[in-house]
């Protein structure tokens, strides 16, 4: 392939001049663009983003150093060069020209030896400037396409360490998933962040992995639990915290906070650790709120699926007591928008899971 020939525009508004400055730049190997007054110059410099400007100062309509100074505040035009070529001696106007963005100046009548040497100067000083430019977005470019990759890899670590955990109990197959969204709905009813809401997406999908750690035949029994066997039931937002503990990675850290509270309650009497009100973490009100609503409306070992009506009169009423009023507030205004949800991801929502995680990780730019 041809190596690209630098490319020069030249302005200035006597016909003579530019025919001059054609003439010696042209047999060098430079493509040169012309325009006879500023306003020229800005819709060309804008059209073709040459590699050097040589601008006259004194012209109509616009002259040199207005014509700098908004080729200065664009950027796709800031970076190019620009030399004013003058008559003006005096050493004002020589300062302004370098005060408006001028990178060089060249006195009237322009001598050829001296034209060449300040061209190509400034070409190769701004071909230096582009690579490490581009150089520069390649490394970005690299960082991004890498950190995109570990996330993506992370977030499917998650999501294999939450079915882990269902593989425990088989009814409750498509519940993490269900609950996640659930509760990033309702986040996003709240207005939290973006980055709060997504964090929150795959953080509570972890909010029951300690299950991992609770005997089968407490945790499948058909019937109400005994005594005995909900202390031990209880252990698993314990659990789980533990599993999930001491990480520096936002999404985990999240997890422990979700395992570990998304079963106290409002009024203090929910387990481990009695926290209520605004003690127990927003991440860990929210998931309460959308696991006993996938809890309620869906069939467990121990119950049959309650109808959509009668899981919202038990939450309503235990607004203030089991739940955050705000929060069951805000669910209700998002109700019809869980309905879908519960209605199109009643079997394995691993499909659409998988693809969100692909989706937050590719989105990083």
């Amino acid at each position: 392939m041809a190596e690209k020939k630098p490319l020069i525009l030249v302005v200035d508004d006597d016909r003579g001049t530019r025919h001059l400055l054609e003439g010696i730049l042209m047999p060098k190997g430079y493509q040169v663009e012309t325009a006879s007054n500023g306003l020229e110059a800005l819709q060309a410099a804008s059209n073709f983003l040459p590699d050097l400007i040589l601008l006259d100062a004194v012209m109509p309509k616009l002259d040199g150093f207005e014509t700098v100074e908004r080729l200065k505040q664009q950027q796709q035009t800031r970076p190019i060069p620009v030399v004013m070529v003058t008559a003006l001696e005096n050493t004002e106007d020589r300062v302004r020209a370098l005060e408006s963005g001028s990178s060089d100046i060249l006195t009237k009548p322009v001598s050829r030896a001296e034209l060449l040497v300040r061209v190509t100067n400034l070409l190769e000083s701004k071909a230096y400037q582009d690579l490490l430019k581009d150089q520069q977005k390649i490394l970005e470019d690299e960082v991004i396409r890498r950190t995109s990759q570990l996330k993506n890899a992370s977030l499917e670590a998650i999501i294999r360490l939450t079915k882990a955990a269902e593989y425990k109990d088989q009814d409750t197959g498509s519940h993490i998933q269900r609950m996640s969204l659930y509760g990033h709905l309702l986040a996003t009813e709240l207005g939290m962040e973006p980055a709060w809401t997504e964090t929150f997406l795959y953080a509570t999908s972890m909010h029951d992995v300690g299950k991992i750690g609770i005997p089968d035949k407490i945790l499948l029994k058909p019937g109400k639990l005994d005594g005995y066997e909900w202390d031990i039931m209880m252990q698993h937002t314990v659990i789980g915290g533990k599993i999930l503990a001491n990480s520096s990675y936002p999404i985990i850290e999240m997890g422990e906070r979700i395992a570990l509270t998304h079963h106290e309650r409002w009024d203090g009497k929910g387990y481990p650790h009695q926290l209520s009100g605004k003690e127990i973490p927003l991440e860990g009100r929210i998931s309460a709120i959308a696991d006993v609503f996938d809890a309620l409306t869906s069939r467990r070992p121990y119950k049959q699926a309650f109808t959509i009506k009668k899981s919202l009169n038990i939450l309503k009423e235990e607004s203030g007591r089991s739940f955050d009023p705000a929060l069951i507030n805000a669910f209700f205004k998002i109700i019809d928008e869980l309905i879908e949800i519960s209605e199109c991801y009643s079997t394995d929502g691993d499909s659409l899971f998988f693809q969100m995680a692909n989706a937050a990780a590719s989105n990083i730019n």
